[in-house]
């Protein structure tokens, strides 16, 4: 597949897939022939990752996802493994494909209750897929209860058991795989918590389904990988100059509160911005003259300075709140900026700001939008503490994924919304959303969400689309914890932005 080949990004749900599948059989392909390239992936992974194992047992459920266990469990027996198939349901009661795949082993077979995981080296989990839609009961239940107590690998067909492929949430107990194959595309699922966490090492197989079906079926979610955006960030050539790469601006705090500001500045201008100005009240310039170099500095005491500075075309991208106070000032700021059309970073105390009033920010952003022939203005960072400020319905409604409240919030503020943790999704007011999986757990660490709005403001300043530019920033920020390693605290970050650059552009 091509480098830059977007369509390996492509998360599909669920009913997604079905659809990918169904248009795959109606040109021709019949399904029984998709399930046994499925069930021959599941088998070439297994004895890749697990050569030594002998004795393999296969846990079917009682649709395909069963099926494609059936199926591996003839491929395994054919290539000489001792195989068991422990049956959720009788092969009678099966139907369609799945029966078709089970009447064809003739090996050993026992009911789901009699399954005893120490038995065994490899388990491969085929109980349900990812179209799970309520909580495993009864036999199920049992089982993946024993497999998670046992110290047996696990192979997951698809999804492991018990998650929504839609949202990656557990519905009662879920198993946790050490290895999961699945196929044609990934599904949010396998990247959103907990699911990202239970699906182990995650692999793609080809099983012939075309990637002309992607057209058809337009998908809206994406795996936040540089194939996605890379090709719409801005990169220093030979002939240009810092004028050219933007200049942006950081709002910092008063006296006492200046660190969170300079850590966002400086990212920025690692991050690949021209020029990095903080503004700051007069009494916090000699405290942040002392402490930063290449960024400039200037005095912006209230709205009325602001406004003057902003008659400076060349500002053209801000961030506001890390470390600024979450008054009216903030929102007077955010007001203004938005007003001349200037692209902004609200993160922290700004967004914090807008708690009371929240359809104040959303209305500037949709007006500055709109005078932008619909390119978002706004980029919000909220964690989950904040996100619950402006969107407290969201939040609180359980029967939403952190996908769908990432997107109802864009939808809702007209901001590129991007929610932070470990699954980052990246939301466009568009319906477009993008889930993060770079990142280590030392990234929860005071001030590395100061750095990602830096690295947000500088490809918002190059000229990148609001979308790709948040979407950028949050894979970089990941994968620049990922190249320092343990002991990671937010002054780390910046330094390492040089290496991950050098890896985009090689």
């Amino acid at each position: 597949m091509p480098k830059d080949d977007a369509s390996a990004c492509v998360l599909l749900t669920p009913d997604e897939m079905g659809a990918a599948d169904r248009r795959t059989i109606e040109r021709g392909v019949p399904g029984i022939v998709l399930m046994e390239r499925a069930a021959g992936a599941v088998a070439d992974a297994l004895l890749s990752r697990f050569p030594q194992a002998r004795r393999v047992a296969l846990l079917a459920g009682p649709g395909n996802n069963g099926g494609d266990a059936w199926a591996a469990a003839r491929l395994l027996q054919e290539r000489g493994r001792a195989v068991t198939v422990f049956a959720l349901a009788s092969r009678e009661s099966l139907t369609g494909d799945a029966a078709i795949a089970a009447g064809g082993f003739h090996g050993e077979t026992a009911p789901l209750d009699a399954f005893e995981p120490a038995d065994f080296d490899v388990v491969v989990d085929g109980l349900f897929g990812a179209g799970l839609s309520r909580a495993v009961e009864g036999a199920a239940a049992a089982a993946i209860e024993m497999v998670n107590a046992s110290a047996t690998p696990v192979v997951a067909i698809d999804l492991p058991s018990g998650l929504a492929g839609a949202s990656g949430q557990a519905l009662g107990p879920a198993v946790r795989a050490d290895l999961t194959v699945t196929f044609f595309r990934r599904k949010p699922g396998h990247l959103l918590e907990p699911g990202r966490s239970l699906c182990g090492e995650t692999v793609v197989a080809d099983i012939g389904i075309s990637p002309s079906v992607l057209g058809e079926i337009a998908p809206r979610a994406f795996a936040n990988e540089p194939a996605l955006w890379r090709h719409r960030l801005s990169f220093p050539t030979a002939a240009g100059h810092k004028y050219d790469r933007g200049h942006a601006v950081v709002f910092s705090g008063p006296a006492s509160k200046t660190g969170a500001a300079r850590l966002a500045a400086v990212a920025a201008l690692r991050a690949g911005a021209g020029l990095v100005t903080v503004f700051c009240p007069g009494a916090a310039l000699l405290i942040n003259a002392a402490q930063l170099t290449a960024v400039m500095l200037r005095r912006c005491e209230d709205a009325e300075e602001l406004a003057g500075h902003l008659e400076d075309a060349r500002f053209n991208a801000f961030v506001l709140g890390p470390g600024f106070g979450a008054g009216e000032g903030a929102r007077r700021y955010a007001g203004a900026i938005l007003s001349a059309d200037r692209r902004l970073v609200l993160d922290a105390d700004g967004i914090t700001a807008f708690q009371d009033e929240p359809e104040t920010l959303f209305e500037a952003a949709q007006k500055a939008s709109a005078r932008a022939s619909g390119e978002p203005a706004l980029v919000l960072t909220p964690h989950a503490g904040e996100f619950k400020r402006l969107f407290p319905d969201l939040s609180g409604d359980e029967a939403l994924s952190k996908l769908h409240r990432a997107r109802k919030a864009a939808e809702r503020s007209g901001a590129v919304v991007v929610l932070k943790g470990r699954d980052t999704v990246i939301a466009a007011p568009d319906g477009r959303a993008a889930i993060n999986a770079t990142g280590t757990p030392w990234l929860a660490t005071a001030g590395t969400g100061d750095v990602l709005t830096g690295i947000v403001a500088a490809q918002l300043a190059q000229g990148s689309p609001s979308f790709e530019a948040a979407a950028a920033a949050a894979w970089m920020h990941g994968r620049a914890a990922e190249l320092f390693g343990p002991g990671l605290i937010s002054e780390d970050l910046a330094a390492m932005l040089p290496r991950v650059f050098a890896e985009l552009q090689g």
